[in-house]
């Protein structure tokens, strides 16, 4: 009785099987008595396995799939409205990274010129559309962040970046084709070629005067996002000087109310941010090392070898 009483806060499918379970056990003590219609007990065991299977194709379908494919059913009885009064208390709208729909709610909010967190291949980070000037301007407020430090761009792999024909040097290039995507960022001279590539309005708000970072997450869900979106300005989700945020929780807690929406995708990757590389004189003096991040020092210096020593 226990299990029918909790099977009605669940789904009818679970209710009628802890219901024809009662039966059978109603059977099994008549059967003890010698007082058991035998069609009776074929008609039940019939039903319970007819049941069970469809219940467990149902589950797994619809879990496999992330809607309701094959009806469950809904429970007879609901314990308040718990969901709705924990995705009410939450301090902004979150999505999940594992469904498009949750890609399409953030990529909207995105472009209707707002703040959001998202993951990448490294921490999470704060992230705002090329396209709004004002909200990348307001990812200093939120982060009280100082202004004199800059904000890189996001894009989603290194084939947009030579559709607009930037003027690198074949090192750069041959750099650049070795370290995206993934963890590391690098940053290069600024030029027209950002109009071309998508950043337009937002030029004199992302990188420094004559310098941009940019950066390529080695992340399927940043990808698609930024596919969705257009460049993106990013700096990673956390107060400035405090630690990186590592899983969407502590994005939510953290900075939840300043932001209009969080991408969620459990724990990050790593529980560092990327590794940053001035690239902007790789011709003539090589690449200095700005941060040493996920990626070491070593491994970094390690493929600049490699690069120079292919084209000498």
């Amino acid at each position: 009785m226990f299990l029918v009483i909790l099977a009605i806060y669940i789904n009818i499918v679970l209710l009628v099987v802890t219901v024809i379970m009662e039966v059978i056990i109603i059977c099994f003590l008549l059967f003890t008595l010698e007082r058991l219609p035998l069609p009776l007990e074929g008609v039940m065991l019939a039903l319970f396995s007819f049941v069970c299977v469809y219940g467990a194709i149902a589950s797994f379908a619809n879990h496999m799939f992330g809607k309701q494919l094959i009806p469950l059913g809904v429970s007879l009885f609901k314990v308040g409205t718990n969901e709705q009064k924990d995705q009410a208390s939450l301090p902004c709208p979150i999505a999940s990274s594992r469904q498009t729909n949750g890609l399409r709610t953030i990529a909207k909010i995105l472009d209707s010129g707002h703040v959001c967190g998202i993951p990448t291949d490294t921490v999470y980070a704060l992230a705002a559309s090329c396209k709004h000037p004002e909200a990348i301007e307001s990812i200093y407020n939120i982060k009280e962040r100082p202004t004199e430090k800059p904000i890189c761009i996001c894009i989603s792999n290194l084939d947009q970046l030579s559709a607009v024909h930037p003027p690198f040097s074949p090192l750069l290039w041959e750099f650049m084709n070795h370290v995206y995507p993934g963890g590391i960022s690098c940053i290069v001279k600024k030029g027209e070629w950002l109009r071309k590539l998508g950043v337009g309005a937002a030029y004199d708000h992302v990188g420094t005067k004559d310098s941009i970072m940019i950066r390529v997450p080695d992340h399927t869900v940043t990808a698609h996002l930024v596919n969705m979106t257009g460049p993106l300005a990013i700096t990673s989700a956390n107060p400035s000087g405090e630690p990186d945020s590592i899983h969407h929780d502590m994005v939510i807690s953290r900075l939840g109310h300043k932001i209009d929406g969080v991408l969620c995708d459990g724990n990050s990757n790593e529980l560092v941010a990327s590794t940053v590389i001035n690239c902007t004189k790789i011709d003539e003096e090589g690449i200095t090392i700005i941060r040493e991040g996920c990626v070491p020092v070593v491994r970094v210096m390690q493929l600049f070898e490699q690069v120079k020593n292919k084209l000498d």
